[in-house]
């Protein structure tokens, strides 16, 4: 058994055995031709050295070219082609050796038999490396995996179909959908149009979709084929199994803004000194890859949690970075940091988010997120940072909880900071997706643990987008923003999260789980806001618009900030700086 194992040795060996074989045959053959079937007794030398040195030179160019490293089952057009260059340079060389030693060696040699060999050596040895292909293509097209649908431009069909054919995994391409070119082939592969699919889409067991198409637009379509199994193919990746990535629901919800401007962000962040706040959470950290991206000359990482501190500084290696320790709303501490980094641009994404758990702790919710913001501010002001991008929430508009209030709070004192010197912006958006306090983890993990999904209400719906998206899109609004300005990022349609709960129990392939409505949770809405009214403005882009501003006197506020933090009915106070919040208790 173990003789029958292939192996690369074993492989090599195998073809080496097999090449000299076709050489020797096609040489024979070729002197037969030449002489009418009768090969002359002074000619059986020749036909000796020919095999013996065209064998030599093609076995050891194919060696060392690593041509018997070729996989014999997904033998290529561009594996061909390396073995015709092969071909034709031993012919060529052996012909100048016919022809320099034709007076000695060669003498008499007869020359039509050149041609004729290469002919039949080329038949031959490709005909050798196709012969499994075909069989399993033609005959026995089963095997070699899961009938499978492309979802691809031509571009796309072209990598993706040639990386399947090389690699070795459970799909075979049977069939591209695409209208536009519905007929061609690519690859061998026909492209055909929807229509035609859905009449001979029988045996289709799986599709792969390119990454460059946003899947939501195709996943209603691939349901109807009544194909369970569906793959994202990562082009970016490696040949292989590495490139299929199981399809999620954050890939049916995904955005994919078309007007991210990416030379905008690099120029707003390269080479300049940044310091992000929350610099350890879900958003935080994606800030702070981005930045890394973009070529940011030092990253100042602030977060008050040591496990989040300690893991995105360990994650962020081609930057300088700091490690800072501490809590915004110790005003000395944090005044030191900037004191001693002198930050040109500060991105403050640090607050508490989980809106259940901000109902109980509202005294230290408004220390972090009121008290903190204002001390992050204050001290981007007095030590001369050029801008100030505040992350915020849809649920600062016509809030019902105190997470909510207290982002409004935030906005407010943000917008009426600003003309002390540094631009001071904040950014409105919705949820993101696999964030820490997002809908999606915790359903993965009733799911995996087999357990019904549990939804406040039948009705309820959140805007969604992904994190490295919305991320983008706050450095892209903060790089046009001159001050003053909430920007609203565009998060689409809201989605129900009951479909939200389906869907992802459509993707586990679980039939055993349910749904479960369990209420609404204290401070909760069934539906959540961008706009506090209609006077937005459009910018440049259209995923980016202008909310109107909100005009409140900052001594003022400062002062109402004071009494908040003192008083001891913190929600009357936060209605009163908030006229709009109507606390929800449900």
């Amino acid at each position: 058994m173990n003789f029958l194992t292939p192996t690369n040795t074993k492989r090599t060996l195998f073809f080496i055995l097999l090449d000299f074989i076709a050489i020797s045959v096609a040489t024979y053959i070729a002197f037969l031709l030449r002489f009418d079937f009768i090969i002359e007794k002074q000619y059986i030398d020749d036909v000796y050295k020919t095999f013996i040195i065209l064998g030599i030179m093609r076995i050891g160019l194919f060696y060392i070219l690593d041509i018997y490293q070729i996989s014999w089952r997904y033998f290529s057009f561009k594996d061909q082609v390396q073995i015709t260059y092969v071909l034709l340079s031993s012919t060529l060389l052996f012909t100048a050796l016919v022809y320099l030693f034709r007076g000695s060696f060669f003498a008499g040699y007869p020359r039509s038999v050149i041609p004729i060999e290469f002919l039949l050596s080329f038949l031959f040895i490709l005909s050798s490396r196709v012969s499994k292909r075909f069989f399993l293509e033609v005959y026995s097209k089963h095997s070699l995996g899961k009938p499978t649908l492309i979802i691809a431009s031509p571009q796309r069909a072209e990598e993706i179909t040639r990386k399947l054919l090389k690699s070795d995994h459970d799909y075979w391409p049977v069939v591209i959908w695409d209208d536009m070119t519905a007929g061609i082939k690519i690859n061998g592969v026909r492209v055909k149009s929807y229509a035609e699919i859905m009449e001979f889409h029988q045996g289709l067991q799986s599709v792969i979709i390119s990454d460059e198409f946003a899947v939501k637009d195709f996943y209603g379509k691939i349901k109807k084929l009544n194909i369970n199994e569906i793959k994202i193919f990562n082009t970016n990746s490696d040949y292989g199994k590495n490139s299929l990535v199981n399809l999620s629901v954050e890939d049916l919800l995904a955005r994919h803004p078309k007007d991210l401007d990416k030379e905008t962000i690099e120029n707003f962040i390269k080479d300049k000194i940044i310091l992000v706040t929350g610099a350890g959470g879900s958003i935080g950290s994606e800030i702070c890859r981005q930045c890394e991206k973009y070529g940011v000359k030092k990253l100042i990482l602030l977060d008050h949690s040591e496990f989040n501190l300690y893991s995105i500084e360990q994650e962020i290696k081609d930057i300088p970075t700091a490690a800072v320790m501490e809590n915004i709303h110790d005003l000395e501490l944090l005044n030191k940091t900037f004191e001693k980094y002198k930050p040109e641009i500060v991105i403050h994404a640090a607050a508490y988010k989980h809106v259940p758990l901000v109902e109980v702790n509202v005294t230290e919710a408004i220390l972090n997120n009121v008290v903190g913001t204002k001390n992050v501010i204050d001290m981007a002001i007095k030590h001369g940072a050029d801008k100030f991008v505040m992350i915020s929430t849809d649920k600062a508009v016509r809030p019902t909880n105190v997470m909510g209030a207290t982002k409004r709070i935030c906005e407010l004192y943000a917008q009426n900071s600003n003309g002390l010197g540094t631009d001071i912006v904040a950014v409105r958006f919705g949820n993101v997706l696999a964030s820490s306090g997002s809908v999606i983890p915790k359903f993965k993990d009733q799911i995996d643990k087999g357990k019904n999904v549990t939804v406040t209400h039948p009705d309820i719906t959140r805007y969604f987008m992904l994190i490295p998206e919305a991320c983008e899109l706050v450095l892209q609004a903060g790089a046009i923003g001159s001050g003053g300005e909430i920007f609203i990022l565009d998060m689409g349609e809201p989605v129900k999260i009951v479909d939200l709960a389906k869907k992802m129990i459509e993707l586990s392939g679980r039939n055993d789980i349910g749904i479960e409505f369990i209420g609404l949770r204290p401070g909760e809405k069934l539906y959540e806001e961008l706009l506090l009214n209609d006077g937005d403005v459009q910018t440049q882009y259209e995923s980016i618009t202008v909310a109107q501003p909100t005009l409140y006197d900052i001594e003022r506020l400062n002062n109402d900030i004071k009494e908040l933090v003192a008083s001891d009915s913190k929600l009357e106070k936060l209605k009163k700086i908030v006229p709009e919040f109507n606390h929800q208790l449900n």
